[in-house]
């Protein structure tokens, strides 16, 4: 035993051979030596806090209730492109990751999928407390910053901002963020590869993010996905309105399954039962046989699937359209093929730096299409799955392998990423169906897809009600409970066509995403009701 551990055994034995009275007394003596030693501390940390000369530069700031309006210009990190030399601004933005390095502090703050690399340092005019307080902020808060912007000596690769950086001299809490987050935002964004750059290989599973889903969606590339999303909207728009089309707001609670079978969800309307719309399918039709001619409408869909795939949902927003024809329905299938290709063009055109910020987190191939939009024939796609091995029936439906095969198949023979199958058997459709004038076994109707999956089904519709009686009552369909429907034909209805498209599944697939969860923002299914 050495001479340290020698003194320590002696104190030991020391301690033990002292009476009880002094050892009270010993207890009593450290005691006070502790409490003097916390004063002194207390009295040092409030002198610091007196002597601290940038005290008003820093701190947290009262609870924003619009008490009054600051004439005070708050500029976005993404316009933070150039030296601003020595003019003095305002960001405001959430502390991204923050680290102190002696007397300096280096954090990032973020909008949305913008960041900018900012510096505090020691100085005449910051103290020490100052630097110490912003590295004690907690990630996620949201900070109001002045400084200065400065072309920075060395590239940021960490940040969007990559060419200038900003040097600090306020910093004040507008909103503090609790210390332990569910999930990191940088593990949240880290790249879905399989082998991580960085040799981490941490990725936060998709329960935890959905659980936590104001978090996740902080990340750039979500920021970025329903950039894209709210962008298909607009290009469904403005297209078909230049085509003539009037938007219209349909029932999402109806008296009947408006697509027939149980997938339903049942909910109580008064005195009585109704049901959430599985589409807006009937309403459309019946806006036709009102002279509006050409209608689209964007809303909620529900269907009760027990589906817990990758692309189904029990809640989705539906893209709707239907458009009274002159002589074929091919006007129709023509004109959403050049919608869907308006799209994918405005898509690449507008939202590039999205689109890269989304396959930067997801890797993916960019999406292929022809102009004019590739089109097969059912017994086409038949042909060529046959060709592959695949054992399939004149009259059966596309299975979602068979689905997948062939798009892999039309892609290495055409090489798109999107085409239409038309001519589908009228044996696979619904009721409501118009059949092939030629060949009874067929029908006027047809499915889009992309990268191998359906995301649009839409037909020429029977507009003669005594033929959609006839065709419903023949499939088992309650004549009583679409009374209405046949109704709106009895006082002359024009030849029409449309469809519904799926808004989550297309954004899934044109991003080339592997769940339609990432493109809905507060997913429904099965297993999920909140938040």
């Amino acid at each position: 035993m050495g001479v340290t551990g020698d003194a320590a055994a002696n104190e030991t034995e020391a301690k033990t051979t002292l009476s009880k009275k002094a050892l009270k007394k010993l207890a009593k003596d450290e005691e006070k030596a502790s409490k003097k030693k916390a004063r002194q501390a207390d009295t040092e940390s409030k002198q610091e806090e007196e002597n601290d000369y940038s005290k008003d530069l820093y701190g947290k700031l009262p609870m924003i209730q619009s008490k009054e309006k600051l004439q005070r210009k708050l500029f976005s990190i993404n316009s933070l492109d150039k030296d601003f030399g020595e003019e003095l601004i305002w960001v405001r933005g959430r502390l991204h990751t923050s680290r102190v390095k002696g007397k300096q502090c280096f954090f990032v703050l973020r909008q949305t999928q913008h960041t900018i690399q900012c510096l505090l340092s020691v100085s005449e005019k910051t103290s020490k407390q100052m630097v110490k307080f912003v590295g004690g902020v907690t990630k996620e808060s949201i900070i109001d910053v002045e400084g200065y912007i400065k072309a920075s000596p060395i590239k940021i690769e960490s940040c969007s901002q990559q060419n200038v950086e900003m040097h600090v001299s306020k910093v004040f809490v507008v909103s503090a963020s609790e210390a332990r987050l569910p999930l990191q935002i940088e593990d949240a964004s880290r790249p879905e590869i399989e082998n991580d750059p960085d040799g981490l290989n941490i990725h936060v599973n998709q329960d935890t993010r959905l659980d936590n889903r104001v978090l996740d969606l902080r990340t750039a590339a979500n920021n970025a996905i329903y950039t894209v999303e709210g962008g298909i909207c607009e290009l469904f728009r403005s297209f078909l309105h230049g085509k003539g089309f009037k938007e219209i707001h349909t029932p999402k609670i109806i008296s009947a399954a408006s697509e027939g079978g149980a997938n339903v969800f049942e909910v109580k309307y008064c005195e009585g039962l109704a049901y959430l719309a599985q589409s807006p399918q009937l309403y459309k039709q019946m806006a036709i046989t009102a002279d509006f001619d050409r209608v689209y409408t964007i809303g909620s869909v529900f269907r009760a699937e027990n589906s817990n795939t990758h692309r189904h949902l029990c809640e989705f927003i539906g893209l709707d359209l239907e458009m009274a024809f002159n002589y074929h329905y091919h006007e129709v299938v023509d004109l959403i093929g050049e919608m869907f290709v308006e799209i994918f063009k405005g898509l690449r055109d507008r939202f590039s730096k999205e689109i890269e910020t989304i396959h930067k987190q997801f890797p993916a191939e960019p999406f292929k299409f022809l102009e004019p939009s590739l089109r097969l024939d059912y017994s086409q796609g038949l042909a060529l799955l046959r060709e592959a091995g695949v054992e399939i029936g004149d009259e059966d439906d596309l299975s979602t392998p068979d689905e997948k095969l062939l798009g892999k198949i039309v892609k290495a023979k055409y090489d798109t990423d999107f085409y239409i199958l038309d001519k589908f058997p009228l044996a696979i459709r619904p009721f409501y169906t118009m059949p092939d004038a030629v060949n009874p076994k067929l029908s006027n109707s047809y499915d889009m897809f992309m990268r191998g999956e359906e995301i649009i089904s839409g037909a020429q519709r029977i507009h003669d009600p005594d033929f959609l009686s006839e065709r419903a009552a023949s499939l088992g369909v309650d004549l009583e409970k679409i009374k209405s429907y046949i109704d709106s034909f009895r006082y002359g209805a024009p030849p029409h066509a449309g469809g519904g498209i799926g808004l989550e599944r297309v954004c899934m697939l044109y991003l080339g995403l592997n769940n339609i969860r990432k493109t809905s923002m507060f997913p429904r299914d099965p297993k999920r009701l909140t938040p």
